[in-house]
């Protein structure tokens, strides 16, 4: 009898999410907004700045008691 090790995807509700993205045009760095601790985050890939924007992602929701934003 044959398994197959592939599970099957699980469709996850998506809405629009507040982003953090990299302003340098060979990075494709991006940071959720309710995970930034600055309020001007700089890229953790190039360094470059960042700019708010949006994007449909998977609804997740931050936990963590350090939320505030410096």
């Amino acid at each position: 009898m044959y398994y197959s090790r592939k599970r099957q995807m699980i469709d996850l509700p998506e809405e629009m999410t507040a982003i953090w993205s990299c302003t340098n045009e060979n990075c494709n760095g991006w940071m959720r907004d309710n995970f930034v601790l600055l309020n001007q985050p700089i890229c953790g890939q190039c360094s470059s700045l960042m700019e708010k924007s949006e994007k449909m992602l998977p609804i997740l929701a931050n936990t963590s008691p350090n939320q505030t934003k410096r």
